[in-house]
């Protein structure tokens, strides 16, 4: 769930105009523009030609801003959002800082904020009976070794074939498909443990779907703020993908399923499943050194550390760490990652990521260890929804991007 972090590097070059512009998406000219606005600084190259950049401020920019000129083919790669904002070691949701929302509100209460500028307390997803069994018995003839991915890409199928309206994209229509398939997906999985009446909060109904255990108050808090925090990242490539199939008119069942396909990639949904066997082996071990110490003797990165987006520490597996404090069984697991993180320190500045957060509470509460990337794919899905709707606005099929040519010149002989 985390792209991997770039190397620090102090001592890197600075940047020409033109790299600048390029790392911007804007033409030379607005480079300047943003200098004598006050939000670029710039200094004079060597000898006196031209200007260099800073890169990390650059990249700073270029996330604050979202702006990228179309390219002279007419594509436009990079997308105006008014959805998530990530500045400064901190994310905010339509302007409000996602950590709190997530510490105060339940899940389906942040996602009718990120799809509707609107806070709903109390709101409650409900799927569809007809829906629900048609997810159900799809699940249910899929092998017994099917991860839970493969379950959620056909659960999205079969509840986008028992919904004739589907094609209808307008925002109403749209939010009415996510309010529903979205407990439908949880509702899919096999369960585990013991589930209770309907009505309950969309993690309450994720809980036995995850583990045998049965939920308690500080654990289920854990979950829902899990779910919350993880709604949206900006334009992850799960993200990129759903808005891809947002821009050419694909139903919202598509755009989840776009998704989807694009998680199962191991550079993206799999990471919390790494690091989840590394703080399994971590417990069972009684020492995260030796952990830590086999990783890095064999060239593999210590998962659950670092953040491209993220000097410090992802501030998700910030508000995720302060919650597993109220869980008991959580100790254990807690004090082996704290210890991973000090571990690593001396060899690398690497901070904790979600995707350590998510292990804490795996591992400590009998979970798989696909249960992160579960809570990632079931929360992403309204973020992918609120992407869509943004897309749905946009003139269609705008994300056409122009391949750089590089096989051999033509004519060439039939072969």
């Amino acid at each position: 769930m985390t792209d991997q972090p770039e190397p620090g590097r102090p001592d890197a070059p600075r940047l020409t105009t033109r790299e600048a512009a390029e790392l911007l998406g804007v033409k030379p000219e607005t480079v300047y523009a943003y200098v004598s606005r006050g939000q670029l600084s710039s200094e004079r190259a060597a000898g006196g030609r031209g200007s260099t950049f800073d890169a990390d401020e650059v990249r700073a920019l270029a996330r604050r801003s979202g702006r990228r000129e179309p390219s002279p083919a007419g594509g436009d790669l990079v997308f105006r959002t008014g959805i998530t904002l990530i500045e400064e070691d901190r994310y905010y949701f339509r302007g409000v800082d996602a950590t709190e929302l997530a510490r105060n509100h339940s899940y389906e209460e942040v996602a009718e904020w990120l799809w509707t500028g609107e806070l709903r307390p109390g709101v409650r997803f409900t799927a569809p009976s007809e829906t629900l069994a048609a997810a159900r018995r799809t699940v249910g003839a899929l092998p017994a070794h099917s991860g839970s991915t493969d379950r959620l890409r056909v659960a999205v199928t079969a509840a986008a074939a028992t919904d004739p309206l589907r094609f209808d994209l307008s925002p109403g229509a749209v939010l009415s498909s996510a309010r529903s398939l979205i407990p439908t997906l949880v509702g899919a999985l096999p369960v585990h443990g013991s589930t209770e009446a309907d009505g309950g909060s969309l993690a309450r109904e994720l809980w036995p779907r995850l583990t045998a255990r049965p939920a308690d108050a500080p654990a289920l808090a854990v979950l829902d703020a899990a779910l919350a925090l993880l709604i949206d990242h900006d334009l992850a490539a799960s993200t990129l993908a759903a808005r891809v199939a947002a821009s050419a008119r694909a139903h919202p069942y598509a755009v989840v399923s776009a998704g989807l396909g694009v998680l199962e990639g191991p550079l993206h949904g799999a990471a919390s499943g790494l690091a989840h066997r590394m703080l399994q082996e971590a417990v069972d071990r009684g020492s995260a050194v030796p952990v830590v110490a086999d990783h890095l003797r064999t060239g593999r990165p210590v998962p659950g550390l670092g953040h491209r987006l993220y000097r410090g520490e992802d501030p998700r597996a910030r508000t995720l760490f302060a919650l597993l404090e109220d869980v008991p069984q959580a100790a254990g697991a807690l004090a082996a990652a704290r210890e991973v993180v000090a571990t690593t320190a001396r060899h690398a500045p690497l901070h904790a990521n979600i995707d350590l957060a998510l292990a804490v509470l795996s591992v400590s509460c009998g979970m798989a260890a696909e249960a992160g990337e579960t809570v990632f794919a079931v929360s992403r899905t309204a973020g992918w929804i609120a992407h869509a709707l943004e897309e749905y606005g946009e003139r269609p099929l705008r994300i056409r991007p122009s391949g750089q040519y590089t096989g051999p010149r033509p004519p060439r002989p039939a072969p």
